[in-house]
């Protein structure tokens, strides 16, 4: 049964689903969905042009459909389409798409901790984390699975790409590649993702194709273009040929990695082998750490 406190505001024209929570002090504007078995806390407030699908969480003072921190924006607007299954922690801010048919779009499960700003025109994938007071700019986009640590700025524009971890603080201002790990300090690409890539069920075959397409794209001596045609040739059928399809369309560039062309002849098995086994005594390490 949806439950709908004394003091929450709910325009009529509002479209509440079955189960439904809306805590004290909420406000649920006009031109607004809220799918079955939401909750929506305390002081939160859902703007018009809002969809939420069902089992989302909106903690106290969250404001999900706020108009866009934009000079050109209008009184015509997009909108903001969530998925189901996410969590919005408090003070989170979600802005409307720009224009009329260009939306601000959340996928499935997806978790955003406190202050965390999602700006106008962002695709955000599932089963993200977008950690505290991230700032993602307008138009950005967040593959799914990215890990995004706190007081990270994402410029407008700039992608990052799935199972990708970028550290707390640091800068983005190029997109980020798929599955890669970039350090908070430097902003920089300091290697794979590879506990991140095992939590997701890579296999170990999966994982040393990665390696070897990172070190491809980042170790080597190769332009990007000669890089990610390399890429393409050798890893046709594997998950590494999304490192060439998401780099491929890159507008701004993409970060490079802090450690880069060191002489490493990537084609030689012996020095994959090598390195494979000096990556896999780190993960060892790491766990035992």
């Amino acid at each position: 049964m949806t439950q709908i406190h004394p003091s929450a505001i709910v325009h009529a024209t509002a479209e509440i689903g079955h189960d439904v929570t809306i805590g004290p002090f909420c406000v649920i504007e006009e031109n607004t969905k809220v799918g079955d078995g939401c909750q929506i806390n305390s002081f939160a407030s859902i703007k018009k042009g809002t969809t939420l699908g069902a089992n989302n969480k909106v903690h106290e003072h969250a404001v999900i459909g706020g108009p866009p921190q934009h000079l050109r924006a209008g009184v015509e607007l997009g909108e903001v389409i969530i998925g189901t299954g996410n969590v919005f922690r408090e003070f989170v801010t979600v802005h409307r798409g720009l224009a009329p048919g260009k939306n601000t779009v959340i996928g499935d499960n997806n978790l955003l901790m406190v202050q965390a700003h999602v700006g106008h025109d962002t695709i955000i994938g599932s089963n993200t984390i977008i950690t505290n007071n991230v700032m993602l700019g307008g138009h950005v986009v967040i593959e799914d699975r990215a890990y995004v640590s706190g007081a990270v700025a994402v410029h407008q524009f700039c992608r990052v790409g799935r199972n990708a971890m970028v550290g707390g603080q640091a800068h983005v201002v190029q997109d980020v590649a798929p599955f890669v790990t970039v350090d908070g300090c430097s902003s920089l690409v300091v290697g794979l993702n590879t506990i991140g890539l095992k939590r997701s069920g890579y296999s170990p075959e999966q994982l040393s194709e990665l390696k070897r397409a990172y070190r491809i794209i980042f170790r080597s001596n190769l332009t990007n273009r000669e890089a990610l045609e390399r890429v393409r040739r050798e890893f046709p059928q594997s998950p590494a040929l999304h490192f060439a399809t998401f780099l491929a369309d890159s507008e701004r560039g993409f970060i490079q990695g802090r450690s880069r062309g060191r002489g490493m002849d990537v084609s030689r098995p012996q020095l994959r082998v090598l390195s494979d086994e000096k990556d896999n005594a780190a993960d060892s390490n790491r766990r035992a750490g």
